[in-house]
């Protein structure tokens, strides 16, 4: 991995372009040391199994497409939109099977309904008043019995304290679940959480890992951002294990939608 160029304490935390180098390294780093996609591959598989068909994913927000490939080697075909011209080169490269639309979510077709939809850390930048309709949206792509799921950092988990600290800002999935429930009661709805940790040794990229965590879209709305000092002095005052290594804890919820057979 290249080492980047020296950033000094009295910088303010960089706002990160998904398509550039810095999130490149910051997302390798988290990769590196977090146990989330074993973890979560297991419960996703997991889902899998239960579905009472397995013809078509449709992976929404595919980014880079690990998941999507995971997922998609259970299924005959496979349909992912990702708006992002860089994320999406590096996904045709590991899913050169699929079908990829090009087109945000508001404006993209899915060919056909899928028997599992799966919307992953995606939420965080759409506006809060759309989630609701973006996510009843994507039940309209799920076939009658098949399974939408949502994914997102669960709002306890101390990296979303972290980022609310830094931003204001706070994802919670419990009242999109309360209006799902209320709009479609004969769909079979959960929400669970999966506790997962960022591990490293090293004070420097725990905080460029920390960096990437509270790289929410409303960082680059804020009138002054924090400092590259504050960020390490909240790791190193949050994090700290006694070993003197460093540890992130990223708790997920995963919302899991049944769409009725009936529907």
């Amino acid at each position: 991995m290249e080492p980047e160029s020296t950033i000094t304490d009295t910088e303010a935390v960089r706002v990160l372009d998904v398509s550039g180098p810095q999130y490149r390294r910051s997302f390798e780093l988290f990769l590196a040391g977090t146990d989330e996609k074993p973890l979560t591959h297991a419960r996703l598989g997991e889902v899998v199994a239960a579905l009472p068909h397995r013809r078509v994913l449709l992976d929404v927000g595919a980014g880079e497409g690990r998941t999507t490939a995971y997922l998609g080697r259970s299924f005959e075909r496979v349909v992912a939109v990702e708006p992002s011209a860089a994320m999406r080169e590096k996904l045709r490269a590991v899913c050169p099977e699929a079908l990829v639309l090009p087109e945000p979510i508001d404006r993209a077709e899915p060919p056909e309904p899928a028997d599992l939809v799966h919307l992953s850390h995606v939420l965080y930048y759409v506006p809060e008043e759309r989630w609701l309709p973006t996510v009843d949206r994507l039940r309209s792509w799920t076939a009658p019995g098949g399974t939408l799921l949502v994914v997102l950092q669960n709002p306890d988990s101390p990296c979303m304290r972290m980022a609310a600290h830094f931003t204001g800002v706070r994802y919670d999935l419990r009242p999109l679940a309360a209006a799902l429930r209320e709009l479609h009661p004969a769909d079979g709805l959960a929400l669970e959480t999966l506790g997962l940790r960022y591990r490293t040794e090293h004070l420097e990229e725990a905080v460029d890992v920390a960096e990437f965590m509270v790289n929410v879209a409303e960082l680059a709305t804020l009138s002054a951002r924090p400092t590259r000092a504050e960020l390490t002095s909240y790791v190193q005052l949050n994090f700290t294990r006694p070993d003197g290594s460093y540890t992130i804890g990223h708790t997920q919820d995963m919302l899991t939608l049944r769409r009725s057979p009936t529907d």
